[in-house]
């Protein structure tokens, strides 16, 4: 055994701990044969089992390795990471250090002398290096808050510990729970605070092991007359300590622990819900959501949640959009802490509009408009022979009501008009919202299908959004053509598509309410109608073959067979039927007629789609059949495949599913 003065002598360099892994200081041992074996005297006289009172239910077994696959682990007390020697409980999986261990019994036994010399902060002091350090990241090991919060232990004791954590009574009667004493210990099985509801891993709580009944050491020591004030409400509210089963008038989720009232509006809610914030911008909605309390229905309608699409009672708390009359559970929309932010009135933040409006009808209407992507004027339809063409914003056939511009050939469906030059949507994961973008070539994140119309781009990790994604995953109520109910996207859905009869795996899908009708989200946004060489009339998407002669059931275009029960084109006067994807091609959302710049030819390239007359492509020396890349010069003959010269990430990879 070895004092400081004897180690200093008998070591070579900073020595560790065997057990332990720490620098070693006396008193300590070390090994006679001088082989290099040091143990702290604390280590080396560590039980082998340790009957800890914070742990009654199970010894405590000191192990030279965790029984875990890689022999490390991570504290329970501290969290820090091991890989020596530790005490563990294999019924709870509770890991310890040596010294957490022994540190936290003497705790239990109220033995402080480790911690008499060991100087006192106060919070109210800055008085150490790093203090801004400590206010932001260090959290106190007992109960896990702030470390700075309160008077604490100086770091250099080795554990971050308030003053009050290392002064708890071992044994609490409380007002709570009556029929037995609380008990301070570690939280082994993980169970949920029953006044605050939160679980914490970590940390002492005093606890009732015989009815499974936690509270956290911050819960169970404040006053039953506790008065909470908020600048989200108007009045005060007071701890209600009960245990009532209730339905909370902030979140409207049930309630069976200790709850908080306003005697003045008579309400009752949980302890986080007092918290909520008052008004929040959603990733899910265009404008401010204000929480209310209660919400009055004048006309005895049913509001679904434009998330989960479950009714919402409204005689309990939501989110709620006063302008477009939509309603959201609160818990919906505060699931995701990064879908939504707090704002301090509803009139913060508009997105600017894409168009200005040069002039309206009597109704109020937009007929005449200026939109930022184009530079011409446009104006509201109809237009004779304007439904033969498409949008040029999300590519889908043109429909009432829409744009048209009477200088070139543009058109835009009002909807895709009326999308603003910024956009936050709940299916992109970063924070900032999206820019409307056009006139260059991207893969959407959500169908994978290559365009070069309008898009939503993220400044951030730019990826892309095609406007037919960002308009179907907009929440709410969606029409389809090919089914009578509204169909609603449920984002974990996984089922069998009714179009193409693929699995969702995952990506979720609309689904009906009313039937067992499913889309997956590349079906739902299929061209109603479409053209191919092999028809002279516009070909219709067909939902079903009423022609039960199966010699019948094959493609005009690729003469193979055909699932009569799932999704194809068809014209009703020539009686042609074809494939999806023998109809639509690789590439049925690139503007044809448009210019593409990025390759190592010296002029602009129109993109074409060769249909009856194909030349040898420019770079593979192949017929080229489909879409193409032609110079627009005329005196220049230069042509390739669009697969040849473009990235890999504008390419065509992956298979129709009909």
């Amino acid at each position: 055994m070895l004092n400081q003065e004897q180690l200093i002598d008998n070591q070579s360099g900073v020595t560790d701990c065997s057990r332990c892994g720490e620098k070693v200081s006396a008193p300590s041992f070390y090994c006679a044969e001088y082989c290099g074996f040091y143990l702290h005297r604390v280590c080396a006289e560590a039980p082998v089992e340790l009957n800890h009172p914070f742990h009654p239910n199970h010894p405590l077994l000191l192990m030279q390795k965790s029984p875990h696959l890689s022999g490390a682990y991570f504290c329970t007390f501290c969290h820090e990471f091991g890989d020596k020697f530790v005490y563990h409980c294999s019924i709870c999986e509770l890991d310890f250090h040596i010294k957490c261990a022994l540190f936290t019994l003497n705790i239990a036994e109220n033995n402080l002398k480790e911690l008499e010399h060991v100087a006192l902060h106060d919070p109210l002091i800055s008085s150490e290096n790093g203090d801004k350090k400590l206010k932001d990241v260090s959290k106190c090991f007992g109960c896990w808050e702030p470390l700075a919060m309160y008077t604490h232990f100086s770091l250099d004791c080795g554990f971050n510990l308030h003053e009050k954590c290392a002064k708890l009574p071992f044994k609490l009667n409380h007002v709570y729970h009556r029929k037995h004493p609380l008990v301070l210990q570690f939280n082994s099985k993980r169970l949920s605070c029953k006044i605050c509801q939160e679980t914490r891993r970590r940390g002492f709580v005093y606890g009732c092991s015989p009815c499974k009944f936690v509270a956290h050491t911050e819960c169970a020591s404040q006053s039953s007359l506790q008065v909470i004030k908020n600048t989200n409400h108007e009045h005060p509210f007071t701890l209600f300590l009960r245990q009532v089963p209730f339905t909370c008038d902030a979140c409207g989720t049930e309630g069976n622990h200790v709850s908080y009232t306003c005697g003045t509006c008579n309400i009752i809610i949980h302890k986080n819900c007092i918290s909520l914030p008052r008004i929040i911008k959603s990733k899910w909605h265009d404008h401010p959501l204000v929480h209310t309390y209660f919400h009055h229905i004048e006309d005895f309608r049913v509001l679904d949640c434009l998330i989960c699409h479950d009714e919402v009672n409204t005689e309990h708390g939501s989110y709620y959009c006063s302008k477009c009359d939509v309603i959201f559970h609160v818990k919906c929309a505060m699931k995701d802490k990064d879908s939504y932010e707090i704002v301090e009135n509803e009139d913060e933040m508009p997105n600017e509009s894409s168009i200005s409006v040069i002039e309206r009808n009597d109704a109020g209407e937009a007929t005449k408009i200026k939109h930022f992507k184009h530079m011409h004027n446009l104006m509201l339809g109809p237009f004779v022979g304007g439904y033969e063409n498409s949008c040029n914003g999300c590519m889908l056939p043109i429909s009432d009501p829409f744009y048209y511009c009477s200088e070139c050939i543009f058109f835009l469906h009002k909807a895709c008009a009326e999308l603003t030059k910024m956009k936050n949507v709940w299916h992109h994961h970063c924070q900032e919202p999206l820019a409307l973008t056009s006139d260059k070539a991207f893969e959407c994140q959500e169908c994978w299908h290559i365009s070069n119309a309008f898009a939503y781009e993220c400044c951030g990790c730019e990826e892309n959004k095609c406007l037919r994604c960002v308009i179907a995953l907009t929440p709410g109520a969606r029409t389809c053509l090919k089914h009578v109910h509204p169909l609603f996207f449920y984002r974990d859905y996984e089922g069998q598509c009714n179009a193409c009869g693929d699995t969702t795996r995952g990506y979720g899908a609309f689904c009906c309410k009313d039937c067992n009708f499913v889309l997956d989200l590349g079906c739902f946004s299929l061209p109603i109608t479409a053209r191919h060489k092999c028809d002279k009339h516009l070909l219709s998407l067909t939902d079903n073959d009423d022609n039960s002669y199966s010699e019948s059931h094959h493609c005009d275009i690729c003469e193979e067979s055909r699932d009569a029960n799932r999704w194809f084109y068809h014209c009703a006067t020539c009686d042609t039927s074809a494939h999806v994807g023998c109809v639509l091609g690789s590439y049925p959302f690139l503007k044809l007629g448009s210019i593409y710049e990025e390759t190592n030819h010296p002029h602009p390239l129109t993109i074409v789609n060769k249909k009856y007359y194909y030349p040898n492509c420019d770079k593979c020396g192949k017929p080229c059949e489909g879409v193409a890349l032609e110079c627009s010069k005329l005196e220049c003959k230069y042509i390739v495949h669009w697969d040849c010269v473009t990235p890999y990430f504008l390419r065509h990879w992956w298979k129709w599913g009909m």
